[in-house]
């Protein structure tokens, strides 16, 4: 391999990782976002149930949550990408069953409709972002 190629790959590699950190910390924001216009401007309660306690969703809950969601997605298309023939298509799959199965999460034990929908919605714009940004985009060759 000459150094022009090793330099290429080590371009390539670095311009992905930089790229997914980015995608992760977009879902992180996007969730913040949410929270920010709908527990201090609209005022609504995020709050989940917790047997028989409840326990208010505040923005480090809401920001730790999305990173850990966003850095296990990232483990498992790095993994897929060493293991399988169609990493992307493959970890689109997995990502779409994970989401909807966490969806369980806010209607379950959210706490009022209002709340319920806002976490709906953080949970579907964290996953659309990591779905949709991770993978990334094919090369054009």
């Amino acid at each position: 391999m000459t150094n022009d190629m090793q330099q290429t790959n080590t371009t390539r590699t670095t311009a992905r990782r930089t790229g997914r950190a980015i995608t992760i910390a977009g879902a992180a924001a996007g969730a913040l976002l949410q929270w920010v216009v709908a527990d201090p401007w609209a005022g609504i309660d995020l709050a989940v149930r917790q047997g028989d306690t409840t326990q208010h969703i505040g923005p480090a809950a809401v920001v730790v949550a999305a990173l850990i969601a966003g850095l296990a997605a990232w483990g498992l298309l790095a993994l897929l990408e060493r293991t399988v023939r169609r990493p992307a298509r493959t970890f689109r799959i997995i990502a779409l069953i994970v989401l909807v199965l966490s969806l369980v999460g806010p209607l379950a034990s959210g706490v009022g409709i209002s709340s319920r929908l806002v976490l709906l919605g953080m949970h579907l714009t964290v996953g659309a972002a990591l779905i949709i940004g991770l993978p990334g985009r094919r090369n054009c060759r």
